[in-house]
């Protein structure tokens, strides 16, 4: 089956996420979305959100976590947690610019950090959500985090920032659903190759940032967060 390798985002880092938002087809997706939704078909309720965001990571990992939640004014906290690690299900503007899922609805996709990302990259998906509620365009974005490269205040994935996404609850793209339980590390200025990322019968997967020079990497893992085994045939 073929891999499907294209450029992700997660906040003014956004080379980050949805590592595992596939592209959502193609031209029809485009159509489908093209623009913001109204607000309260990218929410849930707190309950439900909570436990999806907690699925993102085994229980001994998001049972001491924090967790955030989307409300009517960006994120919020929902629960406190001690072990340093941030859980939360990130929207469909964790993509990259051009992805055609940027303004789907439907994304879910639950993400523990741990905390070198909590602190180095977690800060530029909730900046990007502040300008998602503000009514920010795509090019309003792109130029303000153009803006933080040129001032040397974009702020760069600390060594050892990574997440789980081992969710088997996700919603990650209309083609995938759910995808593979995986990990994913984050580093500036990263050359794939480097990391035997892309190559023939390498299990890590490698996706640029645009315009954020962050690389993200994907590891795919054979369980989901609750135990049970995942195939691990690449979509």
């Amino acid at each position: 089956m073929r891999t499907r390798r294209r450029p992700i985002g997660l906040g003014s880092l956004l080379a980050f996420l949805l590592c595992a938002i596939g592209p959502a087809g193609a031209k029809d997706a485009t159509i489908a979305y093209p623009a913001m939704a109204p607000l309260a078909q990218y929410r849930a309720s707190a309950s439900e959100e909570i436990a999806l965001a907690r699925s993102a990571a085994p229980a001994s990992i998001s049972g001491d976590a924090d967790v955030l939640i989307l409300g009517r004014h960006g994120y919020e906290t929902a629960a406190k947690g001690k072990n340093g690690f941030t859980c939360l299900v990130e929207r469909s503007w964790a993509a990259s610019f051009s992805d055609p899922v940027f303004w789907n609805p439907k994304i879910r996709g639950p993400v523990c950090l741990n905390p070198a990302s909590v602190r180095s990259v977690l800060p530029a998906y909730l900046e990007r959500t502040r300008w998602v509620f503000a009514g920010m365009s795509r090019p309003e974005m792109i130029a303000r985090i153009r803006s933080e490269l040129a001032a040397k205040t974009f702020v760069f994935p600390e060594p050892g920032a990574m997440c789980f996404m081992l969710s088997k609850q996700g919603y990650l793209s209309d083609s995938d659903g759910h995808w593979h339980p995986h990990l994913m590390f984050f580093a500036a200025h990263a050359d794939a190759a480097a990391w035997g990322a892309n190559l023939a019968g390498s299990p890590v997967i490698a996706a640029a940032g645009d315009p954020e020079p962050v690389t993200t990497f994907m590891v795919p893992v054979t369980k989901w967060s609750d135990g049970t085994p995942a195939a691990m045939a690449m979509h």
